[in-house]
């Protein structure tokens, strides 16, 4: 019996180092911990036949590439006859020193004024809190992180599930590990293409960050999602108008930890933040509703804070801490009605399974079409919607692994996640994100009410 468990066991290793080499899968990548090997870039053939279809990586978006379809130019002209005739502010990387602005915030400019209720009354209000009390709304900004997979086993190994706002060119760059993040049942935003401050694009610039970083997630994860994060929270009712004409719902925060200038104002102080939200806490102030919280998968420090701080803020946080989708009762967050979250009772209840399509990239230049819909309701082809109790998850390949190979899933330690940003290397060669990109961000509006409801071409491809 020995003999044959130690053959079983050496079979079982000689298994997983396989898989752990197999970069063509998202359960392959997803078993590999070493940082180095994560951040090497790679490529997929179904992501290398489509990014002749996208703008440049890591540069602002436009329709005006050489690669830019018929279809996209024309989406972008049927819309930018509506837009709001409200002028670009300021620079890409957030100059705002020649702005001359109204002091009277006409434009519901948020960074100027914080503003979060449009003074355009057709677009809705921005989210900023969970309704529910003791309540922590978790996101996570600037991913994939190509070093992400120690951290999301953590979570994993938790039960804890975020919102994950994924930039397009990120997406695009690390495609297995976007996958990841659906099959390990989180929510899935947009965070633009290229993270600029939104308000100093042209119109055209604006909807191609908005549009192809919705478009990267459909053709890389099969989802056509519908929400996303302004950069820097950077967002006016010219901006909105343009999310809320793509079904993009804006999610914002009430609470910020800071984390994303660690490098700046140092561990301690981020430290810091953490704890006063939980003193907070504490004090009774999230006892009417909860908060939703800013914090990053940016680097290994930002992910090392989070894996921290999250046994406490799980204990105090007796309303729970859950995805932006569960907060607001958003069961089915994507177009695509085969992907089912838990509510927030069955949430409160403990339920954590999620019903999820499986993420698969597409290998083709998938079409996002729009159409008149009755108050603003996306519809789209794709799977029937789930019937009955809500459906044990598809498990992730990640946990399947580790489960047949009788290993526990274990969060980093020590800054075993490394790397700067998610774009520290590119299978396309593209330069690493700025470090400005970590700064704050934004956000708004979860909810329908579009003028134009989001539906998917009929060729397009649904997994």
């Amino acid at each position: 019996m020995r003999a044959v468990s130690l053959a079983a066991s050496a079979l079982l290793v000689t298994a997983a180092t396989v898989l752990a080499q197999d970069r063509t899968t998202e359960a392959g990548e997803a078993l590999i911990t070493d940082p180095n090997a994560e951040c090497t870039a790679y490529a997929i053939p179904a992501v290398t036949a489509i990014k002749s279809t996208y703008p440049t990586i890591w540069q602002h978006a436009n329709v005006s590439f050489t690669g830019a379809t018929a279809y996209d130019k024309a989406l972008f002209a049927k819309m930018n006859g509506s837009i709001p005739n409200i002028k670009p502010k300021g620079t890409p990387t957030g100059d705002f020193s020649s702005v001359v602005y109204n002091a009277t915030d006409t434009d519901c400019w948020w960074s100027w004024s914080k503003c979060t209720t449009p003074k355009i009354k057709t677009l809705p209000a921005d989210i900023v809190t969970c309704p529910e009390p003791n309540t922590w709304g978790f996101t996570l900004d600037d991913g994939p992180n190509c070093s992400h997979n120690a951290y999301y086993d953590y979570l994993l190994s938790i039960e804890q599930k975020a919102t994950l706002f994924y930039i397009g060119s990120n997406t695009l760059d690390w495609p297995l590990e976007a996958q990841r993040g659906l099959a390990d049942g989180h929510e899935i935003c947009s965070h633009t293409w290229s993270h600029p401050y939104m308000t100093a694009m042209t119109n055209e610039q604006a909807f191609a960050e908005l549009y192809f970083s919705k478009k990267a997630i459909k053709d890389v994860l099969g989802i056509t999602v519908k929400c996303w994060r302004p950069p820097y929270g950077d967002v006016d009712d010219r901006i909105r108008f343009i999310a809320n004409a793509l079904d993009m719902v804006t999610i914002g925060w009430t609470d910020d930890t800071f984390d994303w200038e660690e490098a700046t104002i140092g561990i301690p102080s981020v430290k810091a933040n953490y704890q006063n939200l939980l003193t907070a806490q504490t004090s009774g102030n999230f006892s009417k509703q909860g908060t939703i919280v800013l914090t990053h998968e940016l680097n290994n420090e930002t992910m090392s804070l989070s894996e921290d701080y999250l046994p406490a803020i799980q204990k105090q946080f007796s309303g729970g801490v859950m995805p932006i989708a569960v907060c607001m009762n958003n069961t089915q967050p994507y177009v695509e009605t085969g992907a089912v979250y838990p509510n927030y009772v069955q949430w409160a209840a403990g339920t954590r399974t999620v019903s999820i399509l499986a993420p698969t990239a597409v290998g083709t230049d998938v079409q996002i079409s729009f159409t008149s819909g009755g108050a603003g309701t996306p519809t789209a082809t794709g799977p029937a919607k789930a019937t009955g109790t809500l459906a044990t998850s598809t498990a992730s390949p990640v946990a399947e692994s580790l489960t047949a190979l009788g290993t526990a899933t274990q969060g980093y330690t020590g800054g075993a996640v490394s790397g700067g940003s998610a774009a520290s290397a590119s299978s396309s060669g593209s330069s690493s994100k700025d470090s400005a990109a970590a700064s704050v961000e934004a956000a708004h509006a979860l909810g329908l009410g579009s003028a134009l409801a989001l539906a998917l071409a009929a060729g397009a491809a649904l997994v």
